[in-house]
C-alpha cells in the first residue's frame, strides 16, 4: 500500500531515497505541466519543475505539515513561475489543458481555448488553471495563492460566467 504524503516525508526526512524517488514520480508530471502552462519553452518548464523539487528535498528537513503537501508542492512552483513570467511575460496554456466544465469541454481548439483564457484577468485565469487544469480544492488553491477559499472560489465563479458566455 503506497504511503500518504506525510508518512513518505517523514520517511525522506530519515533518510530514505526511495521515499523521495516515489515522491517525485508522484508530482512531477502535474508540477511540469502546471509550469508549461506558464511558459513557452518546455525546456524552460522542465527547469522549473527540477527547481520546484530541489527546493522541496533542499528544505525538507524543515518542512511542517501545515495544511496540504500537494499545496505546498504547487506554492513553490507557483512562485517560480511569477518569476519566470516577470523575466519573460509569456504565458501559453498547454495543449493537454483538461477543461472539466461540460460547457467548456466542446471548445478543443488550442487557439480558441487560449483565447478564451485570455479574456480572464491574470488571478482568474489562475484560479481556473489550478482547480480545473490540476484538479485542486479551493483550500489548497487559497494556500498556494495566500488568499481566502471564497475568494478563490468567486474568482472560478467570475471566470467560469465570462468563459460560458463567450463560448456560447
Amino acid at each position: 500500500m503506497p504511503l500518504n504524503d506525510t508518512k513518505l516525508i517523514t520517511q525522506i526526512q530519515r533518510g530514505n531515497t526511495a521515499c523521495a524517488n516515489e515522491l517525485v514520480e508522484r508530482y512531477y508530471s502535474s508540477i511540469l505541466r502546471y509550469c508549461s502552462w506558464h511558459c513557452n519553452n518546455i525546456d524552460r518548464a522542465e527547469d522549473l519543475a527540477q527547481e520546484t523539487f530541489l527546493r522541496v528535498f533542499r528544505d525538507i528537513y524543515t518542512y511542517e505539515q501545515k495544511g496540504s503537501f500537494k499545496a505546498y508542492l504547487y506554492t513553490i512552483a507557483h512562485h517560480l513561475c511569477i518569476d519566470e513570467n516577470r523575466k519573460y511575460r509569456t504565458s501559453e496554456l498547454n495543449e493537454n489543458f483538461p477543461i472539466e466544465d461540460q460547457q467548456l469541454r466542446q471548445v478543443e481548439d488550442r487557439d480558441q481555448i487560449n483565447s478564451l483564457l485570455n479574456l480572464l484577468t491574470p488571478s482568474q485565469k489562475e484560479a481556473i488553471l489550478l482547480h480545473y487544469g490540476e484538479q485542486l480544492s479551493f483550500r489548497e488553491i487559497s494556500q498556494i495563492l495566500d488568499i481566502p477559499a471564497r475568494t478563490v472560489q468567486s474568482r472560478v465563479r467570475a471566470a467560469l460566467s465570462i468563459l460560458r458566455k463567450e463560448n456560447l
